[in-house]
């Protein structure tokens, strides 16, 4: 049954999903989809999560159990920079955008289908003896013990990286009274707007129909900006799309952080806690993006308990997209690249079902040559050399930290 609130002593489950969001809601879904039965499974988050608290978007294949969630999709979308604007024919995938109510419904009944518990409560330490994990609430109390722990909730990488920055936004969700945006077509990437000093920034926008869309201002850089910063941001960009803010409505806001960083992040930090979302390494270090590794995660999940196998999904991205990325990330922060000038090449020199599989981390090796070859060649050879040395310093440094710690002097 699904259950709400504290329980009254310690439960023992098979599975125990830390985090009620996306995460945790592509989980339940995922082994309701599957009919994975018979298996003892608690929710715990402090917050029931229902409602539009986020949106996601994402590039895929039409025809899933997503698409009666969906809020719209497209099969063109813009890419604009001062140089001009790119129409891109994504077929035979579509750019789609997906609101959070229904993933949240969707899991609640899940969870009812499946006879999952909901505990009400924070989690404070997840204790891992190898046999199973105790989960205790914040105050050290025991409020379950399971066989294995999917834990959702944001955590810092295990160690600081080369480049750490941030993709931050704020949107707003805009109405008006007459016909002003093309269904049709979404704005993908929009670099018209004022470029940061050390920084790439971006508008863009989601129709959902002629009157109603979702106008985004977002920045990738070392730091966020203050509400006011937002805020003219975004009618800067109502500006330069020829739009007035007084005629607009403003129904929704939305804002957000994601990590950019080359750092790793533990995900299995313990051998029965295995780490889920952002804290799993699910965000696309070069861009943001997360909710394409996110469900294949929960699929993977799903899979593999379906089977009778541990929940342990594979890692996000290849090792080799997680080097490109870092070495991308490189080239932008030390100034090595402009960020509208190294997306305008990735755009105009590969198909975009190219780049689209390539930032959701499925393309073929021979394809990711075919990326690199679209880069600037001498800013990012020095971007690699530059990694290539930074990473080095990261081994000796730890090397040294591991003999002081032993006490052993060299």
């Amino acid at each position: 049954m699904w259950q709400r609130g504290r329980v009254s002593a310690p439960l023992d489950v098979d599975l125990a999903l830390v985090g009620g969001g996306g995460a945790g809601s592509l989980v339940l879904a995922a082994l309701d989809r599957r009919d994975v039965r018979g298996l003892r499974i608690a929710v715990l988050d402090p917050v029931r999560k229902r409602g539009q608290d986020r949106t996601w978007a994402f590039w895929g294949s039409p025809g899933t159990d997503l698409d009666p969630m969906l809020s719209a999709s497209w099969s063109r979308v813009d890419v604009v920079t001062p140089a001009g604007r790119r129409v891109l024919p994504l077929a035979p995938l579509r750019y789609a955008m997906l609101r959070s109510a229904p993933v949240y419904a969707r899991a609640a009944e899940a969870a009812d289908r499946l006879g999952a518990v909901r505990v009400d409560v924070a989690v404070g330490a997840l204790e891992d003896d190898g046999a199973g994990v105790t989960v205790r609430d914040a105050e050290g109390g025991v409020l379950l013990r399971a066989g294995w722990v999917l834990d959702s909730r944001p955590r810092p990488p295990a160690r600081p990286g080369r480049t750490s920055w941030l993709q931050h936004f704020r949107g707003w969700w805009v109405a008006s009274d007459g016909p002003l945006f093309d269904p049709d077509r979404a704005v993908l990437m929009d670099f018209r707007t004022p470029q940061p000093a050390r920084g790439v920034s971006f508008g863009y926008v989601l129709p959902v129909d002629d009157r109603y869309a979702l106008v985004e201002y977002t920045e990738f850089s070392p730091e966020p900006l203050t509400d006011a910063g937002y805020d003219a941001a975004l009618r800067g960009y109502l500006d330069l799309l020829g739009l007035d803010p007084a005629a607009l409505r403003v129904r929704e806001v939305e804002n957000g952080v994601i990590p950019m960083t080359d750092a790793p992040f533990a995900r299995r930090p313990s051998p029965r806690v295995v780490r889920l979302g952002t804290a799993g390494g699910a965000t696309r270090p070069s861009t943001g993006f997360t909710f394409s590794a996110m469900r294949r995660q929960a699929e993977q999940v799903a899979a593999a308990l379906a089977a009778g196998r541990p929940p342990v999904p594979r890692p996000a991205y290849p090792g080799r997209h997680r080097w490109m990325d870092a070495v991308a990330l490189r080239a932008l922060d030390r100034g090595l690249v402009g960020g509208p000038e190294f997306f305008q090449r990735l755009f105009d020199r590969n198909p975009a079902e190219r780049v689209l599989r390539f930032l959701d981390g499925e393309t073929s090796p021979v394809e990711d040559l075919a990326v690199m070859r679209s880069s600037p060649l001498l800013p990012m050879t020095s971007a690699v050399l530059g990694d290539a040395v930074g990473r080095l310093r990261g081994r000796l440094g730890r090397r040294r930290g591991v003999f002081r710690r032993a006490g052993v002097a060299r």
